[in-house]
């Protein structure tokens, strides 16, 4: 028999399912079930047992042409889960497959869910899909950002050959809050366009659902990037969202943990504890 972690003929074919739930003593992670290379490092409690802190590991190191990775996550009533990566996710040149990776997120009413990861970094060549479907149930509240950098910019490198695929959306008791799907082909047009990238090497973007009055909504847009990028705050029915458009990764992580410690004492009632794995 074939071991779970072997790769198959086209890749690794990975899955991870966790579930948190809420018992008197806090959060706990009640389910962790993997296959192929997907883990949790542990869990972890740096804010005391309100807080489920897990931290996800893909020992690969990297996503090649033909894998598939999907995540899912079951937050139960009442529990606060956050889920944060180590290092900048890779997706590697590819000989002609599709890679992808799947996050499928339910969160049930009264719970909280975050997904706060470095920095995607996809090399040119790369063939990448990346699907994120959030569901939210009752009041739950969810608290994400995703940071993509298209090339290598470090070693110079731009995404002259392959193909991006992007697709959020958010839902709250089956009623869409945001739907966004795009496309970006190496060397297209987009990537130069003033509508679309305007030869920036980075584009950020954080979402967080629930109620945003005009202050906390004054006091986000008072966050400015390190390095004097182009963003922007807006808030919509139910959801705030935040973009960043630059070409430093490290300033448009760090602007969104700056809105993180904003927006996550108001609609989580947490202070804002950044992971200790971001000093790493």
């Amino acid at each position: 028999m074939k071991p779970v972690d072997a790769p198959l003929a086209h890749g690794w074919h990975a899955t991870l399912s966790l579930g948190f739930s809420r018992r008197e003593t806090g959060t706990v992670l009640s389910d962790n079930r993997h296959r192929g290379p997907l883990r949790v490092q542990k869990a972890l409690y740096p804010e005391g047992p309100a807080v489920c802190q897990t931290i996800l590991l893909h020992p690969p190191a990297g996503i090649a042409g033909g894998d598939h990775l999907h995540i899912g996550v079951e937050a139960g009533p009442g529990s606060i889960a956050q889920l944060t990566t180590p290092g900048a996710g890779k997706w590697y040149r590819s000989a002609g497959p599709e890679a992808s990776q799947r996050l499928d997120f339910h969160v049930a009413d009264g719970a909280a869910l975050e997904w706060l990861p470095q920095e995607t970094i996809v090399f040119d060549g790369a063939r990448a899909r990346m699907e994120t479907r959030v569901q939210l149930s009752g009041n739950a509240r969810y608290l994400g950002w995703d940071i993509l950098c298209p090339g290598r910019a470090a070693a110079g490198e731009r995404f002259r050959q392959g193909r991006i695929d992007l697709h959020t959306r958010i839902e709250r008791d089956g009623r869409p809050l945001w739907l966004e799907r795009g496309g970006l082909l190496g060397d297209d047009p987009m990537f130069a366009s003033p509508a679309g990238w305007d030869g920036a090497g980075v584009c950020a973007t954080l979402l967080a659902t629930g109620p945003v009055d005009a202050d906390l909504l004054a006091a986000c847009r008072a966050v400015a990037p390190a390095d004097g990028a182009r963003h922007a705050v807006t808030v919509l029915p139910g959801l705030l969202v935040a973009r960043y458009l630059g070409d430093a990764s490290e300033a448009a992580r760090h602007w969104c943990a700056a809105l993180w410690a904003v927006l996550r004492p108001a609609l989580l009632g947490r202070p804002a504890v950044p992971p200790r794995i971001w000093n790493t």
